[in-house]
């Protein structure tokens, strides 16, 4: 049969998948090995999917270097129900949790915080439509903050995080870390909850990972259902009801092919090289302008960028489109374009794009 056609995705989310992981998913759908059944027809409780699920734990602490006293989790409801489960677990009546507002994603997760208690900006670039990252002598933190939130690439503005900010005394610094988790190395034991919707760089949507401290059970300060309740998931391994197997199986396809990439500090290499790449041809265009200036926070995973002239824009992504430069249309609250370059994307998609505007540059002159 003919290879299928693949065309450059550069879809925010969810987004591409690695060739190789695709490819193994299909031969597994009818029999996962030689079981007989297909993978996403197997027991949650089963042999053959408590392997896959402890393997993708297995890779996760490897690949992160998780340290001990930590519990990885699979869960569901992406980040925006993290987004109420945090505070619901973590935020007394009254009591006050610190969040950065750096986008559209943080300004909903304090949203639902003020159900349970009294979230604190403690930084903000909306003032300047969120165009950077604040510095951290911007960044004023209450005095005994339940915790410290953040999110570390925000999608829509296309800004990022070049290191985690430093919260007061002892509070857990939590972070939604969906658009650029494991894009880079991190130090997980600055953190106390860091999660993430599995869509962007881990694999398909509906499973959500979540890396927590342990000793934050301690803290939880009220009552809640046993599907809201970190300890439910913990307790039972992530299998206290029926998790998204397939998404599951897929995550784990994607972490084996990180790690025989080289690991976070091979792919964080050939992530930066991507988006430099884009990033020169953009500061040196006449007609291509990126949204974020440099110093201020480029993400390395969504390159956002404008012409200056909606109808241009809008020009520009039919003509990317006829020529397989698939969804770089920016989100429908900024306009522009966003070409999202995570860990499965590509060079020679970053390529096309540039040759791709160039051409139309040149048909404009």
């Amino acid at each position: 049969m003919p290879a299928p056609l693949r065309h450059y995705n550069f879809s925010a989310g969810p987004a591409v998948l690695p060739e190789s992981v695709l490819e193994e998913a299909g031969r597994n759908l009818m029999s996962l090995g030689d079981t007989g059944v297909g993978v996403m027809e197997h027991s949650h409780r089963g042999k053959p999917f408590v392997e896959i699920i402890e393997r993708a734990e297995a890779l996760i602490r490897k690949l992160a270097n998780v340290p001990d006293g930590y519990s990885v989790l699979f869960l569901q409801g992406g980040a925006s129900l993290q987004f109420a489960m945090c505070p619901m677990n973590f935020l007394p009546d009254g009591g006050t949790a610190d969040y950065l507002m750096t986008g559209s994603w943080s300004k909903k997760a304090a949203k639902e915080a003020k159900l349970y208690g009294n979230p604190h900006t403690a930084c903000s670039s909306e003032a300047t439509n969120f165009d950077r990252i604040p510095t951290p002598a911007e960044t004023t933190y209450s005095d005994d903050p339940a915790y410290v939130h953040f999110t570390s690439n925000n999608t829509i503005f296309g800004t990022q995080f070049p290191t985690e900010p430093t919260p007061p005394g002892d509070a857990p610094l939590v972070c939604d870390a969906s658009s650029d988790i494991l894009s880079r190395p991190l130090d997980i034991s600055k953190y106390g909850l860091l999660y993430a919707g599995a869509q962007k760089n881990l694999g398909p949507s509906g499973v959500t990972l979540v890396v927590m401290r342990d000793d934050l059970l301690e803290r939880k300060c009220r009552e809640v259902p046993a599907m809201l309740d970190y300890k439910t998931y913990v307790e039972g391994k992530s299998l206290y009801n029926t998790p998204p197997t397939f998404g599951i199986y897929v995550l784990m396809l994607v972490l084996d092919w990180i790690e025989k990439e080289g690991g976070l500090t091979a792919v964080a290499d050939r992530n930066e090289t991507k988006a430099t790449k884009l990033y020169d041809y953009l500061d040196g265009s006449d007609l291509f302008k990126p949204t974020v200036a440099k110093g201020n926070g480029r993400s390395l995973m969504n390159v956002c960028f404008v012409t200056g002239n909606d109808e241009t824009d809008a020009a520009f992504i039919k003509f990317a489109d006829e020529r397989g430069l698939k969804t770089l249309k920016g989100h429908r609250s900024v306009g522009g374009m966003r070409a999202s370059l995570y860990n499965a994307f590509p060079p020679a998609g970053v390529d096309k794009l540039i040759e791709a505007m160039e051409e139309f540059e040149a048909s404009r002159s």
